[in-house]
């Protein structure tokens, strides 16, 4: 039997296999609020097959979009469209979904990718000020975020313990803390961003403390029971910043607070990393906190092919692996996989007609 595809548990929820579809933003959001482009790409990626979609970054207040066209849930016109668009989705498929909940930090405030992705200054008319752990621009020349006080800390947590609270009200099956990528909880792990002297900077305990509160604060939220995990980005591939070691001490201490589970990603912090782009780069960075945290983790990283997934399950480097670019390309990439492993997905009865071994049944 193909390892990738038995059943999986995150905490209480339970997974029909171990393909999880990665949050990717859409940037076609208007004012944080989902859009019809919304329903028809959830949808699509709903019918896939994989155990679980994970929706793209949601910004917990507006400041923390990194595009004008981000998804957000910070108020009640940003629950209700996000409460259509799932209630569409789920009238066609019982696939578990979980929703990211993000603060872009001093990467936030930009134009959408396919317009150049630049930085754009708090008096453009799609711009804001920003704000990051310190005044340290993410690229010579970008605005300068504003540091932030604690008082304003302390609104970003509240903010993050709001936006999950809305999650649950909505009925999503799962939340992901985003802690990679650059964006604001990555940005106080690292010291290249972090230049703090407070509580919040310095030491390795200082520069953790807003991911735990933050953590803490979602987790008495939603309960004990309710499925809670977190990405990471486990190296800035840059001397002297984030690396896996620090990496492997934060999940030893999420571990300990009951989080269910970690997806690790890496990069994103630093525009000089050094990143060895080639298959499975990422996956001995999950391998590695697997094996010394014993948490239930996600590994990503150009993850193309089902022989592929299936060795990094069967080896036990990872729990589960997750696609974003490559299950864009190929919106069936669970069923090619199952169909190569020996396996079954679920499809809706619309399509069973396609289903390998419906087709065997058919024509023999």
């Amino acid at each position: 039997m193909s390892t990738l595809f038995t059943p999986l548990s995150l905490g209480t929820l339970s997974l029909d296999n171990r393909i999880i579809i990665a949050p990717m933003c859409q940037y076609s959001a208007d004012n944080g609020k989902v859009t019809h482009w919304h329903d028809m790409h959830l949808g699509n990626l709903a019918q896939s097959g994989a155990g679980l979609l994970i929706i793209e970054a949601t910004a917990v207040e507006p400041e923390g979009r990194i595009t004008y066209g981000d998804v957000g849930l910070w108020d009640d016109e940003t629950e209700a469209a996000l409460g259509k668009t799932l209630a569409a989705v789920r009238s066609h498929s019982d696939m578990p979904i979980a929703i990211q909940l993000a603060h872009a930090g001093r990467k936030a405030s930009c134009e959408k990718p396919w317009l150049g992705g630049h930085a754009l200054s708090p008096d453009h008319e799609n711009g804001w000020q920003v704000s990051a752990p310190s005044a340290v621009p993410f690229r010579d020349g970008d605005p300068i975020p504003e540091a932030m006080t604690k008082s304003r800390i302390a609104d970003v947590i509240q903010a993050f313990v709001e936006a999950a609270e809305r999650s649950v009200r909505l009925g999503f099956d799962a939340i992901e803390i985003h802690g990679a990528h650059g964006y604001l909880l990555h940005q106080f792990l690292s010291p290249h961003a972090n230049k703090r002297d407070d509580e919040y900077g310095g030491s390795f305990e200082n520069r953790t403390r807003i991911v735990i509160e933050i953590y803490d604060a979602i987790r008495k939220a939603v309960g004990t029971d309710y499925p809670l995990g977190i990405r990471i980005s486990a190296t800035d591939w840059v001397e002297g910043g984030w690396d896996i070691d620090q990496s492997v001490a934060l999940a030893k201490i999420l571990k300990d607070r009951g989080c269910d589970f970690i997806d690790v990603s890496s990069g994103g912090l630093h525009i000089d990393q050094q990143i060895p782009l080639g298959p499975n780069y990422q996956v001995p960075f999950a391998a590695r906190i697997k094996a010394e945290t014993g948490m239930t983790t996600i590994a990503v990283g150009l993850i193309t092919e089902a022989e592929q997934a299936e060795a990094i399950t069967f080896t036990g480097q990872a729990d589960a692996i997750a696609l974003a670019r490559g299950i864009l390309y190929d919106p069936r990439w669970p069923w090619h996989a199952a169909a190569t492993l020996g396996a079954e997905v679920k499809a809706a009865p619309q399509y069973l007609r396609c289903q390998p071994r419906t087709l065997k049944k058919l024509f023999g």
